[in-house]
This record gives structure tokens, C-alpha cells and sequence, in this order.
């Protein structure tokens, strides 16, 4: 729901960007024309030009806007829970109906721009980096909090263990989104609770 209080020109950027964020999850950078933002934003060429520069502006923040409603959901998900180990299974159960249910329409936008972006587009490439080191960076920290606590073993390695667990969910989630079957991200999540409760709890 966007703010009322936010000037026309802003509600209108904002509805750009919102539009936006499933066509280029969906179709990718390439695969989304201006025609299409325009069929989906109801504004003219001119009209969404206006408040973007080129596509590629358009792009960044609908990547953003979409990356975003993830990592908000996630910190929703930990927020309310007491103990690291609570807050990593919060994450993990929120993979568990991303595929079939992903909040953002396309899948992750994560993995979609990572994969067109690698080569071809620096800038959405940076991008989707600094979101990735925000969700290590996220389980690094829980990992910490639960060694300062005592909850997890003194010897464990949170850098290790964030990368594993990123790289992992980010990985089943391409497989099970390539194959159409939610089984290789389900063995990626059994694996990831195995390996909380057999190297990180005490």
C-alpha cells in the first residue's frame, strides 16, 4: 500500500517500480521492454521516463523494491524469536514455501538477476552482491549471537557456516525451480537443520 502522504510524483515512481519488480523477476532485464512496463503501469513512454532515465534505473530500483519485501519478510520471521537456533529454523521455514508461494511474483530476485546480471550488467550485479551480504551477514550474526549465549559450541565457524547456508538455500532453490519439484530445496533445508543441530548446537 503506498503512502498517501507521499507527493504525486513519488506515488507515481513508486507504482513504476512496483509494476516493474514482477516483469523484470519474470522476464528478465532483456526480456523486459518499455512496452511492457507501460502495458503494466498504464503510463505512457513519456510518463515513465519522467521519472527514470533509462530502463536500467528502472530495473535497479525494482530489484531493489523486490529484494527488499524478502529480507523484510525474513526479518519478520526472526524478529519475534528468542534463541539463534529459533531464528535460523524461522529462516528455514520460510524457504520451505518460497518456491510455490514466492513473495515476489517470478521467484527469487535473487537468483533471477544473479544469473542475467552476471556478465552483462555490472551495476544490477552489485546489486544483487549487496543483498547476498546482507543475508550472510544476517546468519553470520545469529550463528555469533548463539556461541555468545552459549547455545551454540564456542569452535564454530559463523563465516563458514553463513556462506553454506546461503549458498545452499540459493542452489535448491534453482533446482527445484528448474525441475519444478520442491524435493531438491526440501533435502537442502533437511540437510541445513541436520547440520544446525550436529556443528552448531551444543
Amino acid at each position: 500500500m503506498m503512502d498517501t502522504a507521499l507527493s504525486k510524483s513519488e506515488r507515481t515512481r513508486q507504482l513504476i517500480i512496483a509494476q516493474s519488480a514482477p516483469l523484470f523477476n519474470q522476464k528478465g532485464f532483456a526480456g523486459t521492454s518499455m512496452q511492457d512496463i507501460m502495458a503494466s503501469t498504464g503510463l505512457t513512454k513519456g510518463g515513465i521516463y519522467g521519472h527514470f532515465e533509462s530502463k536500467e534505473e528502472i530495473a535497479l530500483a525494482a530489484f531493489e523494491h523486490a529484494s527488499g519485501i524478502i529480507t523484510r519478510m525474513i526479518g519478520e520471521r526472526i524478529a519475534g524469536k528468542e534463541s539463534a537456533s529459533d531464528k535460523l529454523q524461522a529462516i528455514l521455514q520460510f524457504y520451505k514455501t518460497y518456491l510455490f508461494s514466492p513473495p515476489v511474483q517470478g521467484g527469487c530476485p535473487v537468483l533471477n538477476t544473479s544469473v542475467e546480471a552476471d556478465d552483462t550488467n555490472p551495476l544490477l550485479r552489485a546489486s544483487v552482491v549487496k543483498v547476498l551480504n546482507r543475508l550472510h551477514k544476517t546468519v553470520a550474526n545469529i550463528v555469533l549471537q548463539g556461541i555468545a549465549s552459549g547455545e551454540f559450541r564456542p569452535e564454530a565457524d559463523a563465516h563458514r557456516f553463513s556462506i553454506l547456508f546461503v549458498s545452499m538455500i540459493e542452489g535448491g532453490v534453482m533446482l527445484s525451480k528448474a525441475y519444478g519439484d520442491n524435493k531438491y530445496l526440501n533435502t537442502v533445508i533437511s540437510q541445513l537443520e541436520h547440520m544446525l543441530d550436529s556443528e552448531l548446537k551444543i
